[in-house]
């Protein structure tokens, strides 16, 4: 047989023909990004003007304009749904790293709870129809609507790289995820101002400007003949604000997922590039750890839902039980976050004996966590060293202070160590992925190849895989005498830190996300920078802190995955 390759045209393999398709994908994506910020810009416009009684912007033009823009948004996932994804070769490759398992159950869950918050709002609005806009009747529906629509397209379609109306697709999803993240800016600014008229109340404040305002949000009075006066009226009332942070969930959910299909809009994906999605068989799901991080992680669970139940009970009675009720919650966080800063910062050192390969493939998932991870921590570090600035300049030097002090520092350690232990863990290669020696270069003549991939490189000759050859020992040994499996005990280490974070990470959201707020009780910063420069810090940078912790989970149930 002749040694030369055959000569005559070469056709290019399809992904490379599909790359004419497009020729203007900045310009495509520079459009659907112009198009999103003047929308959010509107959008921060009326909310934020909403919130002050003294600018003549009511919660009935808030409503208008979120239900506008998700009747929109649905409209267009509907045309996806039925037009675009139907097109002829539309989606001729799926990103097995994007909209995981576990991300979309995530937001199916959320999904869920946003669903019965609707029901609660529908029902309180609906208590005195007689004296409301019907505006905030057909919003809580509407809102109901859109999340059914929207977390069936995710669910179907999180994983497409779609090659089929280029622009108005990247348009369609930038406008999606401006309108999750308006949802998202109405609903922390609701209950920021709901935990602000509860401030008042519990310090016997006659803050008339916030409880006028709180009251006309809520609808509770409406030029006097509107009242809730009702059991069941009041329960909707406060069954709705509880369900708040799950609809803020679900809209960050919603918008990242958005974020990872908008950049793959007319992405090109070498089949080879596909099987790097790793999930553990439900049989060896717990098999491979030690099973210390797993139950530790659950009893901190457990000891954190008692806590929170005592704070809830004891902080709004008499000064000396709200004190011990701080002193518990301020105790417990003190021990959660220093356990999760050594278990992290050991997981870092175990990663310095790992041999492990780092992945330096292109993954817009991976890319986007980092960058949430990484951004949402600044609004806990704005508020631990505002806690830091006002304890240490501050006059209390009591135990409350010294408690206060301890956990704002821990808090920023914490974070930072995560940080660092699941970005570290998310660049690592799958299990098995360790670095082997290179073979020697060979000719591009004369030699039988498998699994030409030419998409990522482009070099002048195929890049050198394996030779095919004989094999009497069978296909497994050759693997091995290639690949060494990895130390048992990493892996089962690595498994337990994940396993130990992660419930510690969803207490600490639950104590954030319901009603939890030391910030407030404790009166060391509200003394020190006054109420009004105090709320305002909380306020934007406590909802950025309490998404931190759940997108943290959902890292770490990868970081689990990869482990």
């Amino acid at each position: 047989m002749s040694d030369e390759l055959p000569t005559g045209p070469k056709e290019s393999p399809p992904a490379l023909r599909a790359g004419p398709r497009e020729v203007w994908k900045k310009g495509g994506r520079l459009l659907s990004v112009l198009l999103a910020v003047n929308v959010l810009l509107i959008a921060c416009t009326l909310i934020s003007g909403g919130a002050f009684n003294k600018v003549a912007v009511y919660d009935t033009d808030v409503f208008a304009l979120l239900t506008a823009m998700m009747l929109l948004a649905g409209l267009w996932i509907l045309f996806y749904l039925l037009r675009t994804v139907r097109s002829p070769d539309s989606v001729p490759y799926r990103d097995s790293h994007a909209g995981p398992i576990w991300l979309r159950g995530g937001l199916v869950l959320f999904g869920i709870c946003t669903l019965v918050m609707d029901v609660f709002k529908t029902g309180y609005y609906s208590s005195f129809f007689e004296c409301q806009s019907a505006i905030k009747i057909l919003h809580p529906l509407t809102q109901a609507v859109f999340v059914i629509v929207q977390t069936y397209f995710l669910w179907v379609s999180a994983k497409d790289c779609i090659h089929t109306h280029l622009d108005l697709t990247r348009c369609g999803l930038m406008f999606t995820i401006t309108t999750n993240l308006a949802i998202w800016m109405a609903a922390v600014v609701d209950e920021s101002v709901h935990q602000a008229h509860s401030y008042s109340d519990s310090n016997s404040s006659t803050s008339h400007t916030r409880l006028a305002l709180d009251l006309e949000r809520a609808g509770s009075t409406v030029g006097g003949d509107c009242s809730c006066n009702t059991a069941v009226c009041q329960i909707f009332q406060q069954g709705y604000f509880y369900l708040y942070p799950f609809n803020i969930e679900y809209s960050l959910f919603a918008s990242t997922m958005l974020y990872v299909m908008w950049k793959n809009v007319g992405r090109l994906l070498a089949s080879s590039t596909h099987g790097h999605s790793h999930t553990p068989s439900s049989v060896s799901l717990f098999r491979e750890t030690f099973f210390a991080g797993p139950v530790l992680g659950l009893m901190l669970f457990v000891v954190g839902l008692a806590v929170l139940i005592i704070y809830e009970v004891q902080v709004s009675e008499e000064r000396g039980r709200a004190q011990q009720a701080l002193v518990i919650y301020y105790s417990f966080t003190i021990v959660c976050l220093g356990l999760m800063t050594l278990v992290s910062l050991s997981g870092s050192v175990i990663y310095r004996f790992d041999r492990r390969a780092m992945d330096h493939h292109k993954n817009p998932t991976r890319t986007l966590d980092v960058a949430l991870l990484m951004g949402a921590a600044l609004g806990q570090y704005a508020i631990s060293y505002y806690s830091i600035v006002a304890v240490v300049v501050g006059t209390p030097r009591d135990l409350l202070a010294a408690l206060n002090l301890a956990h704002a520092l821990l808090m920023i350690a914490q974070q930072t160590f995560q940080n660092v232990f699941i970005i570290e863990s998310l660049h690592r290669g799958p299990p098995g992925a360790e670095p082997h020696p290179t073979p020697p270069k060979e000719p591009c003549h004369g030699l039988t190849f498998t699994n030409l991939d030419a998409l990522h490189t482009l070099p002048t000759c195929p890049p050198t895989p394996r030779l095919v050859g004989p094999n009497p020992a069978g296909p497994q040994e050759a693997v091995g005498s290639i690949v060494a499996p990895r130390s048992p005990w990493k892996r089962r280490c690595l498994k337990d830190i994940a396993l130990f974070l992660l419930p510690c990470n969803v207490i600490l959201w639950i104590m954030s996300a319901f009603g939890t707020r030391p910030h407030f009780s404790n009166t060391v910063e509200v003394d020190f920078y006054g109420y009004s420069l105090w709320a305002a810090i909380v306020n934007i940078c406590l909802p950025f802190g309490i998404f931190y912790r759940m997108h943290a989970v959902s890292s770490l149930v990868e970081v689990y995955v990869l482990s």
